[in-house]
């Protein structure tokens, strides 16, 4: 049985981590109203691009950009997962890459060849460990989310598609629905498709000079607002996930707190009963 000293070590240890945890609960729920705030601004932004996307395509062929070409079999296929540069929050990122890991496997099963590209730092270390061959890039999310990122993994796998590495890229992320739900979700990225809701719509504008032109400016557009949106809705999940998980660690640590201190009450109350016994001990052998 532990001594005095030792529970005393301990209580002490575990309310340096409360403070830890309750701070960091604190933290990560002033990135959420942050984060929150920049995915639910950027919902309407990519709903528009994809409409205006689908109305300027109607009556134009697939020709009309290449990354609306539909190929006639898919041989090779490549996966993009959006993960956390940190940890620390729950099964965030586990639910991801187990999604996303699912979905491999099945492509490969059907005879695909896969690649894999990761945004953030968890999921590259997940697959450098078992896929390190298929592992096509990474690019880490650092502290913030920025357009920039979005761009530069829309432009990679973009110029995979139009070479023809790669006949279908899939987007795979964690898609915010509250502050304690956070679900794994994949779409089709490449090639890029018409919202079927939207496409028969009237054009309500004329376009000059030609619906290709505007194409050629709009659709690697729309790849990049795809993407930026998933990887806030990635990051704004983060954080509500790690909220969440340091308020539980929190309760944890108060649970144990209180079970520690009873422990200890109860070795004190034991060591001066026992040297109360001593004590009359002594007296009557005197």
């Amino acid at each position: 049985m532990p001594n005095l000293k030792d529970i005393r070590r301990r209580i002490g240890s575990i309310k340096k981590t409360q403070q830890i945890t309750r701070a960091m609960r604190m933290v990560a729920g002033a990135k959420l109203r942050r984060a929150q705030a920049a995915s639910e601004n950027a919902r309407p932004y990519a709903d528009r691009m994809r409409a205006t996307v689908s109305q300027v395509s109607q009556g134009v062929s697939e020709e009309a950009h290449p990354l609306f070409e539909q190929r006639a079999s898919v041989k090779k296929l490549e996966v993009v997962v959006a993960t956390s540069d940190r940890g620390l929050c729950g099964g965030f990122n586990s639910n991801a890459i187990k999604f996303a890991a699912k979905l491999i496997a099945e492509r490969e099963a059907e005879g695909c060849e896969v690649s894999i590209t990761t945004a953030g730092r968890r999921g590259q270390e997940f697959f450098r460990r078992r896929r390190s061959e298929q592992l096509e890039g990474n690019y880490p999310q650092l502290d913030w989310v920025t357009y920039v990122q979005a761009t530069e993994i829309a432009k990679a796998v973009s110029g995979r598609f139009i070479s023809g590495e790669v006949d279908e890229v899939f987007l795979v992320y964690n898609e915010f629905v509250s502050a304690m739900t956070q679900t794994p979700k994949s779409v089709r990225l490449l090639p890029f498709a018409a919202d079927d809701e939207v496409s028969g719509d009237i054009l309500p504008y004329e376009i000059e000079p030609d619906p290709e032109s505007l194409l050629a400016v709009l659709v690697p557009k729309a790849v990049e607002v795809e993407i930026y949106r998933a990887l806030l809705e990635n990051q704004t999940g983060e954080h509500a996930a790690r909220m969440a998980a340091m308020e539980s660690a929190t309760r944890n640590t108060e649970e144990l707190v209180e079970k520690l201190t009873l422990q200890f009450n109860r070795a004190r109350q034991a060591a001066i009963t026992r040297e109360l016994i001593e004590i009359v001990s002594g007296a009557e052998a005197l």
